[in-house]
């Protein structure tokens, strides 16, 4: 199948083709749930429309912890469904998009034999309910293992470790893969449209406004089925509708990204905190981050604040696991935090304790609506959802394909060697972000320079129409870059005016609101830091 552009910058048609048809599957939000449920009902022969009120994964879906993983912990608290299918999904997902899902070792410390015997328990369980291949079971380390491959760790109570792979993923560039597999099997997607209204006259009837600057544009769309799939604002969705009793418990989850040499983690090092929690040091490429807070939150936001108590929480638990390190506060290039749109269960437990399990529930117009969820398992969480609203209204739909076809970019596999004239760190880089589309943008950049080179594939084939787009979400320069993406922003924003048609008025709003974004995410921690906004940006940057 020939692969149809993802491009907005024609903003009216965009919009305007929304109207042209009555859609059988209006999917409302642009996070994984929402993408993983329009490719699904596309692929399956079913005309799928999906608007988003921001960009798609602006929220959740490119703020998670960024692993693939079956999630072991939810083994302890006896969630052996959401286990099996987060550990079976993995090795679909590396199957049908490889360079958004690599596999990393996990170390896990252990303090005596006692623990140590019992996480091996739960590790053979976590392998045969996941149909782990032989290859990749778990593997014991003795303390001398342990101080040769992570002599960080102190390990003076210590009697070694147990490690087992898991897998890093792109959420974002997740997303934006599955969004544009849904596109060529014939879904109309608009960002920056929100959903103002929903009420049903035989179809349902949701009329819908723009959000983007200087566009005033609304549309009326009409399909004969809806899936709310809004992550944290489902509870405001379903309020568009009728009086809703708010279903949703959010939590927020906070990341600190450091330069690799200033925490030079081998592995994704699991670290017990003191009042019981788990929170990873993560390398990924020149950086490695740390995370993740998990606390109740209580508004939805789009960039939820990074507070003092969230840093110093993380950096002390991270120096008492591994005291020479230099991941100080005042080295932290970057940070991110997001909302979790958990299903409350009105136990009053901490957010930490509640089940990760998706749930769906359906108003009485027919709205379904769906909250929790794990990134690890959208697929098949998707498939259940269409499964569900192909019963409900009778809709003739051909069966799940999602497994077995790649995403864009998960046609074949690529080495960094090969991406001339990229190299290095950078071409590891476009392999990990682009996959099979790397080639593409490393011949475009070897012309143009690789800013350039990845604006123009973000605007032309990846549906970007805003500079945050590119720098958070497109590129993640936001957080794995120097200086936090701050430097490259004007570039960037020029090259996005060539394609978008933009006058210096919009390129300097663009450019403004990324720095807004990024002082904003500091904000509550500037005391503890001592960063000084764009004058460190300058020193680090020469």
């Amino acid at each position: 199948m020939t692969k149809p552009p993802f491009n907005q910058s024609n903003r009216r048609a965009t919009v305007s083709a929304l109207s042209d048809q009555v859609f059988d599957l209006l999917v409302i939000g642009g996070g994984i749930t929402g993408a993983g449920v329009a490719r699904d009902a596309a692929m399956r022969g079913l005309s799928v429309a999906l608007i988003e009120a921001q960009d798609l994964a602006s929220g959740t879906s490119s703020r998670s912890s960024k692993m693939i993983h079956g999630g072991l912990r939810y083994l302890v608290a006896g969630d052996v469904a959401v286990v099996k299918e987060s550990a079976s999904e993995r090795s679909t997902l590396h199957r049908i998009a490889p360079h958004l899902a690599q596999k990393t070792p996990y170390v896990i410390p252990t303090g005596s034999m006692r623990s140590k015997l019992l996480l091996r328990g739960a590790l053979w369980a976590y392998e045969r309910l996941g149909g782990v291949e032989p290859q990749d079971y778990h593997e014991s380390w003795s303390v001398d293992q342990l101080a040769e491959q992570e002599p960080l760790v102190e390990r003076s109570r210590l009697n070694g470790a147990v490690v087992y792979p898991e897998f890093l993923t792109d959420d974002s560039r997740l997303t934006l893969a599955t969004v544009r597999s849904a596109i060529e099997y014939g879904a109309t997607v608009s960002t920056y449209l929100k959903a103002t209204s929903i009420r049903r006259e035989g179809d349902f009837v949701v009329n819908a406004a723009s959000t983007l600057p200087g566009d005033t544009s609304e549309v009326t769309l009409r399909a004969r089925a809806v899936v709310n799939a809004a992550g944290p604002w489902v509870d405001e969705v379903c309020g568009l509708e009728r009086d809703h009793e708010p279903r949703l418990a959010l939590s927020r989850g906070v990341h600190l990204v450091f330069n690799h040499a200033d925490l030079p983690v081998r592995s994704t090092v699991v670290m017990r905190t003191h009042d019981g929690r788990r929170i990873f040091a993560v390398p990924l490429g020149l950086y490695t981050y740390i995370g993740t807070t998990d606390d109740y939150h209580p508004d939805c936001e789009y960039w939820p604040p990074v507070t003092e108590q969230d840093v110093r929480y993380l950096l002390s638990e991270t120096q008492r696991v591994m005291p020479e390190t230099n991941a100080s506060a005042n080295n932290i290039v970057s940070v991110w935090s997001g909302i979790r749109p958990l299903v409350g269960d009105g136990s009053g437990r901490a957010s930490k304790e509640l089940s990760r399990k998706d749930e769906v529930w359906t108003s009485a117009s027919g709205l379904l609506s769906v909250g929790g969820g794990k990134l690890s398992a959208y697929r098949a969480m998707a498939e259940r959802i269409v499964d569900t609203v192909a019963a409900n209204n009778a809709f003739t739909a051909k069966p799940c394909a999602t497994a077995e076809i790649p995403l864009p970019g998960g046609e074949a596999a690529v080495s960094a060697h090969f991406l001339t004239p990229v190299e290095g760190a950078q071409a590891e880089r476009l392999a990990r972000l682009y996959g099979a589309e790397a080639p593409g943008v490393a011949s475009v950049a070897a012309d143009k320079g690789l800013v350039m080179a990845e604006v123009q594939h973000a605007v032309l084939n990846e549906g970007a129409l805003r500079l945050e787009d590119y720098w958070a979400r497109r590129s993640s320069r936001a957080w794995f870059d120097q200086g936090a993406g701050l430097p490259i922003l004007s570039q960037a924003a020029h090259a996005m005016a060539e394609w978008l048609s933009w006058d210096q008025a919009r390129i300097t709003l663009e450019i403004d609101n990324c720095h807004h974004i990024d002082r904003e995410s500091r904000a509550g921690f500037l005391e503890v830091t001592g960063w000084q906004g764009e004058t460190d940006v300058c020193r680090a940057t020469g």
